[in-house]
């Protein structure tokens, strides 16, 4: 299936599996990468090295020149170093959670590498692709981790009209019926991360897993308390916990969890607090949670990688309610294009009907 989507960035299917901290790491993206949708390393809980490490190990794993992306923390205080590393390395595209500045996105493009940020909003979308952005995903309220109130459906639409670059629609998606119903709306592919995070080429541990996949889609929530912004993920005891916690509790909670953070990536404490002070500007936040915003890393490491389900917060697309299986990348994007053809045919079958009178 060819899209603008797939000859933008020279994939086989329109299938985008993005870039989920401590999950798409390279087994997952090399696996994406393999079924011939576009896969995402995740390298805000990266440190330089291990970012670069990460690269050469994806680049191992799958024939010469396969397209492959790498996601970065536009607001990070080394954006511009990863920048560079990824023109350095060749990696065909760079995803930006948050808007990359008008200079990133022409560094990158200089150098040919493909530039597709994330957006929750129209305006948003008519910004970056003011600025030069060759593509954008746009995630609904639907989608896991940060997200908006505006459902796909709804923001979708809007997206398509406003701009005339290819749209990612993300938030809410998982089957080939999706996927069509994304390109229905103009959509140039879509783009999964719960789907992806639920696949047997995933390293999160079978133990957190099987709660991903004993959640119904009431069992997914939105809440502030991580951080102070809406974070969808899987409602367990720590949110509740969060959620009642004073702010002497969670501003302790915070500290201890930014020291193990700041030692993992290698961050100094000006560095975090810079940060932090880049999120927390034009938002009503408590430091505790500017705190806990710059070490959410450490909050999903806990779960995504040594399964303490009681300890992490399980960021999850509300999809997660209707998932029941670990299929590997190369079965669920091979699923995925089956299903989208047998959808098209059984919309190909309908007949117009006769004018009345």
């Amino acid at each position: 299936m060819e899209t603008a989507f797939t000859k933008l960035v020279g994939v086989e299917h329109p299938i985008v599996q993005t870039g989920m901290g401590w999950v798409a790491g390279p087994r997952l993206v090399s696996g994406a990468a393999n079924a011939g949708a576009l896969g995402i390393l995740a390298s805000a809980t990266m440190t330089m090295d291990q970012l670069r490490s990460a690269v050469h190990e994806v680049k191992s794993r799958v024939p010469e020149g396969t397209p492959f992306g790498v996601n970065l923390r536009a607001d990070a205080g080394d954006a511009a170093e990863r920048a560079q590393l990824i023109i350095d390395e060749g990696v065909r595209v760079a995803s930006f959670a948050l808007a990359p500045s008008k200079e990133l996105i022409g560094r990158l493009k200089e150098a040919g590498v493909v530039v597709i940020p994330s957006i929750g909003a129209r305006r948003h979308a008519e910004k970056v692709a003011a600025w030069g952005a060759d593509a954008v995903i746009v995630q609904g309220g639907e989608g896991g981790g940060h997200t908006g109130d505006v459902a796909t459906t709804v923001l979708l639409p809007q997206v398509v009209d406003a701009v005339d670059i290819p749209v990612i629609a993300a938030g809410g998606f998982s089957d080939g019926r999706g996927l069509v119903a994304a390109l229905s709306y103009g959509a140039a592919g879509i783009a999964m991360g719960t789907r992806f995070l639920l696949t047997s080429d995933s390293t999160v541990p079978d133990a957190v897993k099987a709660e991903y996949l004993r959640a119904t889609v009431k069992d997914v929530t939105v809440t502030t308390a991580v951080d102070g912004l809406p974070h969808r993920m899987l409602r367990t005891a720590l949110v509740d916990s969060l959620e009642r916690a004073g702010r002497t509790r969670a501003l302790a909670r915070a500290v201890r969890h930014a020291a193990g953070f700041r030692k993992l990536s290698g961050l100094s404490w000006p560095q975090m607090v810079r940060d932090g002070l880049a999120l927390k500007h034009g938002k009503d936040l408590s430091w505790s949670q500017v705190l806990l915003a710059a070490n959410t890393p450490m909050l999903l490491k806990a779960s995504m990688v040594e399964g303490r389900t009681d300890l992490g917060v399980m960021a999850s697309g509300q999809v997660a309610g209707v998932i029941d299986d670990l299929p590997s990348c190369a079965e669920l994007v091979s699923r995925v294009m089956a299903e989208a053809q047998q959808a098209l045919e059984a919309l190909h079958s309908l007949r117009t009907l006769p004018p009345p009178g």
